[in-house]
């Protein structure tokens, strides 16, 4: 079954800065939450209130700078959480709860019963102060599925609009989560969110799996940002779900670089240069039979264009490039060269790669065609 739509609902700005050492100031949450409004995310969860008046400040200002986008708050199922969400004029107030029997038992120190209770009691308060609720099932890959279905009929009973489903840990595998996310569609109405976690590194392939068994929005956060090893990236989940899928969730995708590289600097968290989507080499290529193919037609070694990101191909001279790359980068240099002068100074730039352990600049490949030039003069 392939996902017809779906709603991103990013929250860098709550999961993504409970990134260990991260830490967004005001201006910085701000500024994120403009770039994602802007790239044309639909939703975003933009803090959690139950940190201080400080903080609740924060979201009621961002909350009315957003003009597009939903706003989210997080709180968990408690009396003082809720009263700091409903202080903030968010779209929707998400309420959390733990509901593995591990969590229950050695972290609340309660019983399925009383989370049942909780579940009723806060979705009907908020519900009662004219919020919209979305209920997070914390936890939800290690709960029993039977009582995971219970938790979000209990929920839907009393007027939420939506359940997210957190694999809190990152333990899923998408064969599994695909079954988990099946099941539960079949037993509840709401909305249903994938909130995944990249432990074991499959944290967008979870994301992809649940919304082809039909979950109906994607937690996601820029660059991965995120608790541990962080959540699915919003890059990698817009750009996958249009690629592999077909489905466009509105996400202007020309403007994630300049998003990654923001949240990047105000997270102090560089982003690899091989990271998918947004790192700095993807379309990078070196490789003699790779660039000999894209000159030949891009199509050979591209799976989607650099200008849907508003990016372009570079063809880079290092060990493993051949002498296409080269007469490639000295045309565009106004360089000419002669059979002969290809294959030396491609062996100079071969050396050169290995000493210094980067791809050659133009300048380095001007410096040795002159000097490939000279020798041969020399020898003539």
């Amino acid at each position: 079954m392939e996902p017809q739509s779906f709603i991103v609902n990013d929250t860098t700005l709550r999961d993504g800065e409970q990134t260990a050492g991260v830490a967004f100031t005001d201006l910085e949450k701000l500024a994120i939450a403009r770039a994602l409004d802007d790239a044309g995310v639909p939703e975003m969860e933009v803090g959690i209130p139950a940190m201080g008046a400080q903080e609740v400040e924060l979201i009621r200002i961002i909350a009315a700078s957003v003009e597009r986008a939903r706003t989210m708050v997080w709180a968990r199922m408690a009396h003082a959480d809720l009263a700091a969400a409903l202080r903030c004029g968010a779209d929707i107030v998400h309420l959390s709860i733990a509901v593995s029997d591990q969590q229950i038992a050695a972290k609340l120190r309660r019983t399925r019963a009383w989370v049942l209770e909780t579940i009723a009691e806060f979705v009907d308060r908020a519900r009662d102060a004219g919020a919209a609720v979305s209920v997070g099932f914390e936890d939800a890959s290690r709960a029993d599925p039977a009582f995971l279905c219970r938790a979000a009929q209990a929920a839907q009973r009393h007027g939420a609009i939506r359940v997210r489903y957190a694999d809190t840990l990152g333990v899923l595998e998408p064969f599994g989560t695909f079954e988990r996310i099946a099941q539960l569609r079949a037993e509840t109405d709401l909305d249903i969110e994938i909130h995944a976690h990249d432990d074991l590194g499959l944290a967008t392939a979870n994301t992809l799996a649940a919304l082809r068994a039909g979950a109906t929005h994607a937690s996601t956060t820029v660059n991965g940002l995120g608790e541990r090893a962080g959540n699915a990236a919003l890059e990698e989940v817009a750009m996958a779900a249009r690629h592999l899928h077909g489905v466009d969730c509105g996400v202007d995708t020309t403007r994630l670089p300049a998003l990654s590289q923001l949240v990047a600097q105000a997270a102090n968290r560089p982003v690899a240069a091989g990271k998918s989507i947004v790192g700095a080499a993807v379309f990078r290529h070196e490789s003699g039979i790779h660039v000999d193919g894209l000159l030949k037609d891009r199509g050979n070694y591209e799976a989607f264009a650099p200008e849907e990101l508003g990016r372009t191909h570079e063809l880079v001279l290092g060990k493993h490039s051949g002498s296409h790359g080269v007469r490639a980068a000295c045309a565009r240099l106004g360089l000419a060269l002669t059979e002969g002068q290809a294959e030396q100074l491609l062996e100079h730039v071969r050396q050169q790669a290995v000493a210094r352990k980067q791809p050659l600049t133009d300048a380095d490949l001007r410096r040795l065609y002159l000097h490939t030039a000279a020798r041969q003069a020399l020898a003539a």
